[in-house]
């Protein structure tokens, strides 16, 4: 299966072949659903290849493209690019211009396509610093710059032969892409993945999964500068599948009930979202209807996979789909079969109630430089297990070295960091990857994530601090939103807070509190004290939180709290509130 993919410009040919889609890339436009078949894909794509090589663009050139929402132009830029042998340097919406300045002069991309006049703006003041000859404007049909004029540029079909003798020229081995992580810590590192790095990877991927049919429809709203969501569009792609275009992350729930996904990528923060607004409705409800909610919520909670709850628990939990659980299928779309989850830990909660529900959650593992996916979990086999992030994928081996670091070896490895001969010597050491993460291989061979390396800090007491498990099982508080432990080098652990605004709003109206300001409020602190109480328990004396503070702002990636991803950026929340910690320790 999937012998003749072996370069990623392979997926749209391959889907052409076997699953050719008239509805391939399906977009919004006014109001309206518009589409491309996977025939006009290609065609698209070739005429990008041929307006590339009129641009006297070469094999290795690099072409950068930032874009705030996905469209389907992305990915015709993307296979026009990768076909001709030169590399796709995709770049976060949301970086600064200092950002895109570095990135582009450090990757020696040469041409830039952008949409928003805020991106564009941006990539324009900086264009002097860098090697760029042109910024297109994807979002600008009409002007010299715009996508229709670039287009045209490939409308002469005289030079398709000369990108076809560049297809068969380029191999697997071939570098395909420059990533760039959004950089949790420090600066920017360019990620080298090769054709052959991600092919292997969303075959062995498909293998796992072992979806049946084509044409089932998925809903593409992940920022596709990720490789997570880059790598889905190409098994996507190769398995035939609808591509449907999310119009914005504030419209995604609206278009998932028009779409009616088979499927859908998440992360952790947007799985619990949407669970927290679920709850938030059926807090709503009154007498019977909200204790059978909140009856189902708890029998959710115990659910463990492959029928070990035993008959009756089945039978509760049939009732509970039946007239609990169906609801949430429903404002899902009612087709969803199973959500993949990844980019970071995921509550074990939250796969229990979920998959309680009929909605599986197959949590898996990875990191851009492996392309992205090392392990991953799923429910034949008894290949799920709850807590953890799954078996390793085929072709993948996981080791544990002896402080806990996990190391990866295989197909999935990089090719190293661009122009990082140094870092890629200390990450890639006899073969193996150094992620950077702690965990374990337990006897069954499922892997279970315990923190980041980097992150796991020492109390003045000597005693280690594990934050992630601690922020985890916090964040289950419906009052806390975010949460972010410290305390590297003093005598107690504590917490930066930032609350669940619409929570604390409806709990105030409830409770009839007036709180101008949440993060002086004695009342709200008073009641998340409790929360952190509760949770404490679950927890050594030396790693219970000891104090916290409640930021005023929301932790946002425009804010530059989170990464596009929506991972804590730890080095900036403790910049941007040092006042509040300064304030805990009294410094």
């Amino acid at each position: 299966m999937f012998e003749s993919v072996t370069r990623l410009f392979d997926c749209p040919y391959y889907q052409n072949k076997n699953y050719p889609q008239q509805r391939s890339l399906v977009y919004k436009e006014n109001n309206e659903w518009k589409h491309f078949s996977t025939q006009e894909f290609i065609d698209i794509s070739n005429q990008v290849s041929r307006a590339l090589l009129k641009l006297n663009v070469n094999p290795n050139d690099k072409i950068s493209i930032i874009v705030p929402v996905n469209h389907p132009k992305w990915h015709f830029i993307d296979i026009g690019v990768l076909q001709i042998g030169a590399q796709n340097v995709p770049l976060y919406a949301t970086l600064s211009e200092k950002d895109y300045e570095y990135v582009l002069n450090h990757s020696d991309s040469t041409y830039c396509f952008v949409a928003g006049d805020d991106i564009y703006k941006k990539v324009k003041a900086v264009q002097a610093n860098t090697q760029l000859k042109k910024i297109y404007r994807l979002d600008n049909d009409d002007s010299d710059i715009g996508w229709n004029a670039f287009l045209n540029l490939g409308k002469d079909k005289s030079s398709q032969d000369q990108v076809e003798t560049l297809k068969k020229s380029i191999n697997p081995e071939d570098i395909a892409t420059i990533i760039y992580t959004s950089g949790t810590t420090g600066t920017p590192k360019g990620v080298m993945l090769s054709h052959d790095n991600i092919v292997q990877n969303i075959k062995v991927t498909a293998k796992r999964l072992n979806i049946r049919g084509s044409g089932k429809r998925v809903v593409s709203y992940l920022p596709v500068s990720h490789v997570f969501e880059r790598a889905a569009g190409y098994y996507e792609q190769i398995m035939g599948f609808e591509i449907h275009f999310a119009e914005g992350i504030d419209q995604l729930g609206d278009n998932i009930r028009e779409v009616k996904p088979h499927m859908l990528a998440v992360v952790p923060r947007l799985l619990e979202k949407i669970f927290d607004k679920i709850v938030d409705k059926g807090s709503q409800l009154t007498g019977l209807k909200k204790k059978l909610f909140f009856w189902a919520l708890e029998l959710g909670e115990n659910y463990e996979a492959y029928n070990q709850n035993g008959k009756w628990y089945h039978f509760k939990l049939r009732i509970a789909r039946k007239i609990i659980f169906s609801k949430w299928q429903e404002a899902l779309g009612g087709q969803l079969e199973f959500m993949l989850s990844g980019s970071a830990p995921l509550q074990p909660r939250l796969i229990r109630i979920f998959t309680a529900a009929g909605i599986p959650v197959y949590e898996g593992y990875g990191m851009t430089e492996s392309s992205p996916g090392a392990t991953l979990n799923d429910l034949r086999n008894n290949g799920l297990k709850i807590g953890t992030v799954g078996k390793p994928l085929e072709g993948i081996e996981i080791e544990i070295a002896d402080d806990g670091e996990i190391l990866m070896k295989g197909h999935c490895v990089m090719q190293g960091y661009y122009k990082r001969e140094d870092l890629t010597k200390e990450t890639i050491i006899d073969g193996y990857l150094h992620s950077g993460d702690i965990g374990k291989v337990d006897q069954d061979g499922f892997l279970k994530i315990t923190d980041r390396k980097k992150e796991i800090f020492k109390t003045s007491g000597g005693k280690y601090i594990a934050p992630a498990v601690l922020e985890s099982e916090l964040k289950k508080s419906r009052f806390i939103e975010q949460i972010m432990v410290v305390g590297e080098g003093q005598k107690m652990p504590a917490a930066l807070i930032q609350i669940n605004f619409d929570f604390v709003e409806e709990w105030k109206k409830r409770k009839g509190h007036e709180i101008k300001n949440p993060s002086q409020s004695k009342k709200l602190r008073k009641r998340i004290q409790k929360e952190i109480d509760k949770y404490n328990q679950n927890f050594g004396k030396w790693e219970q939180i000891k104090d916290f503070e409640i930021t005023q702002e929301e932790w946002t990636s425009e804010s530059g709290h989170l990464t596009p991803t929506m991972k804590m950026k730890r080095k900036v929340i403790l910049e941007k509130h040092k006042n509040l910690y300064n304030k805990i320790y009294n410094l």
